[in-house]
């Protein structure tokens, strides 16, 4: 059975446990933003795995001699490159679908005929010849 990682299981008391720390220091990083759990119905704190995990950076990082506000702001900028990251990773994906060769291509006839593939954004060599831009039915159709 896999545990969700952010499935918020945890009450206050085991996530203290957990992390290694006393319950009111979990309570103060929630009032400072700094790990703020979700509430259940009652309005208690539930920590997730994730909210742990989080715990003992913020833990690691305050032994280190780091102020609760600089973590506070390193936690931020660590989540913003994760969230920047991921978008591109979207980009880079939409832009490889959008680069297939296979995609679209152009080409240029002349009057005799003949068929000459350009490359996107080269133009035709004499003005006889007549730009197509071809695009492929997808394979599925």
């Amino acid at each position: 059975m896999d545990i969700n990682a952010d499935q918020p299981i945890f009450v206050i008391s085991v996530a203290a446990e957990l992390a290694d720390m006393h319950p009111q220091t979990l309570r103060q990083y929630d009032r400072l933003g700094i790990v703020s759990p979700s509430r259940a119905p009652g309005k208690s704190r539930r920590y997730s795995q994730r909210d742990i995990n989080m715990l003992r950076e913020v833990q690691r990082l305050s032994h280190e001699g780091v102020s609760l506000e600089g973590i506070k702001r390193i936690l931020e900028l660590e989540h913003q490159v994760r969230a920047l990251q991921r978008r591109v990773t979207e980009l880079t994906e939409e832009l490889g679908r959008r680069r297939n060769p296979l995609d679209s291509r152009i080409f240029a006839a002349g009057a005799a005929g003949d068929v000459v593939s350009l490359a996107r954004g080269q133009r035709p060599r004499a003005r006889s010849q007549a730009v197509v831009l071809w695009r492929p039915r997808a394979l599925t159709d």
